[in-house]
C-alpha cells in the first residue's frame, strides 16, 4: 500500500471511529492479541477493535508491563491487528515507554503513522512500585503532550487518557475524578479510569465528565452488564485481557484434559470453534 492510500484508508477508519463515539447507545470495543482473534471478532460484527497489553504479554509469556515488551514490539502487534481487519482499531499504548510529556506524544504518533492505528490509550502510571501514579501536573502535562500528537496527525485520532489510580492500590475516587477532569481538559476524547467496579462510583465519573467514558469490564469477576453500564453513562466499554484469559483457560482446561485423561472431549462440538465459518461470517459482514 502507497504512503498516501494508507492516509486515505486511515482517514476513512478515524472518522468511522469517531462517528461511533458520537453515535446513541454503547460502543463495545473487544479486545484482540493478534491477527487471528482480531478476524475472529471483525467476523462476529463488532463495530471496533482495541489491542491489549495484557494479551500481547500472555503471548510473549513476559510480564504485562514496559518492562516485558518493547514499544516496537507493541506498536508491531497493533499492526499485525489492524493489517488483519477493515475496522477501526485503538492500541492500548502502556504509559508510553517513557517518563517524559515527549515519550507519550512520541509513541502515539508511532502507533498511528507505523502501527496502523486510530486511536490509543496513555496510562498516568509510572511503572515503579515505591511510586506508581505520576505527580498531578507531569500527568496533564503528558496528556496534554499526546492531545497535541493526535490533533497534528493527517487523520482522525480518538485520545483515551487513563486514571490508573485504582488498580495500584490508590482508591482515592476524588483524586481520580481530579485527574480525569484535567485530562479532559488536556484534551483527551476519552477518558478512563481502569480498575472500578462500583457502579455508584463509575456514575460519579460519568457525571463529573463531559466527555466519553470508557469502562474495562474484563476483569475478573466484573458484576455489571453493558446494559448496566449504558444506563450510568458509560459510552465505551472494552475488555482489556478478559478475552485472553479465557482463551488461555479454555487452553488450559484442555491440555489438563489430554494430560491427566487420555482424552479429548474439548473437540467435541458443542465446545469447538469453526473457524472456516467465521471467516467466512466476516467476508459476508465486510
Amino acid at each position: 500500500m502507497t504512503h498516501d492510500a494508507f492516509i486515505q484508508q486511515q482517514i476513512l477508519k478515524g472518522q468511522q471511529f469517531k462517528a461511533l463515539h458520537e453515535a446513541p447507545g454503547i460502543l463495545v470495543t473487544p479486545n484482540p492479541w493478534d491477527a487471528g482473534t482480531a478476524r475472529i471478532l471483525t467476523a462476529l460484527g463488532f463495530k471496533a477493535l482495541s489491542t491489549t497489553s495484557a494479551g500481547l504479554a500472555y503471548t510473549l509469556g513476559v510480564q504485562d508491563c514496559t518492562a516485558g515488551f518493547s514499544r516496537e514490539q507493541n506498536i508491531l502487534n497493533a499492526r499485525a491487528v489492524a493489517d488483519a481487519t477493515h475496522l477501526p482499531v485503538a492500541a492500548d499504548l502502556e504509559n508510553g515507554y517513557g517518563d517524559r510529556p515527549e515519550d507519550a506524544a512520541e509513541t502515539l504518533r508511532l502507533s498511528a503513522l507505523e502501527g496502523g492505528m486510530v486511536g490509543g490509550s496513555i496510562e498516568d502510571a509510572t511503572t515503579r512500585p515505591e511510586k506508581p501514579i505520576y505527580d498531578f501536573q507531569l500527568s496533564v502535562e503528558r496528556v496534554a503532550a499526546a492531545a497535541e500528537a493526535a490533533r497534528a496527525l493527517p487523520f482522525p485520532f480518538t485520545f483515551v487518557a487513563r486514571a490508573e489510580n485504582f488498580l495500584h492500590g490508590v482508591r482515592d475516587l476524588d483524586d481520580t475524578i481530579r485527574r480525569l477532569q484535567a485530562y479532559e481538559q488536556a484534551g483527551a476524547d476519552v477518558l478512563f479510569a481502569p480498575g472500578l467496579r462500583s457502579l455508584e462510583e463509575i456514575k460519579l465519573i460519568c457525571q463529573a465528565i463531559k466527555k466519553p467514558v470508557n469502562v474495562n469490564a474484563g476483569s475478573k469477576g466484573f458484576p455489571h452488564s453493558v446494559a448496566d453500564l449504558q444506563q450510568v453513562g458509560v459510552k465505551r466499554v472494552s475488555l482489556g485481557g478478559g478475552l485472553a484469559k479465557a482463551a488461555l483457560a479454555a487452553f488450559t482446561r484442555a491440555a489438563i484434559e489430554v494430560q491427566e485423561h487420555g482424552t479429548v472431549d474439548f473437540l467435541a462440538a458443542a465446545h469447538a470453534v469453526d473457524f472456516a465459518e467465521l471467516m467466512y461470517r466476516e467476508h459476508q459482514n465486510a
